[in-house]
């Protein structure tokens, strides 16, 4: 199957070459979980904060048993600070 998997500000480095405006398409098993799937793109696990699936935010416990349908989009932002 496949989605759509954002990654912004910092985490952005982590995409393949071929993406555009932060995106990329991904193909994921149906096994794949949030972290397996950054782990594959050697996304630090310590470097995700905001994680929204298809606009929803998802709390940490719910990112580790995930079950992604075709066509989903994943965005991830790190942890920021401001002043």
């Amino acid at each position: 199957m496949e989605i759509t998997l954002k990654l912004y500000a910092s985490l952005s480095q982590y995409l393949p070459e071929t993406s555009v405006k932060h995106a990329t398409r991904i193909d994921i098993s149906p096994s794949d979980t949030t972290f397996t799937l950054l782990d594959r793109l050697n996304v630090p696990n310590e470097e995700v904060h905001l994680v929204l699936l298809n606009g929803v935010y998802l709390h940490p416990e719910e990112r580790k048993n995930l079950n992604f349908s075709d066509g989903d989009t994943l965005a991830i932002w790190p942890p920021v600070a401001g002043g």
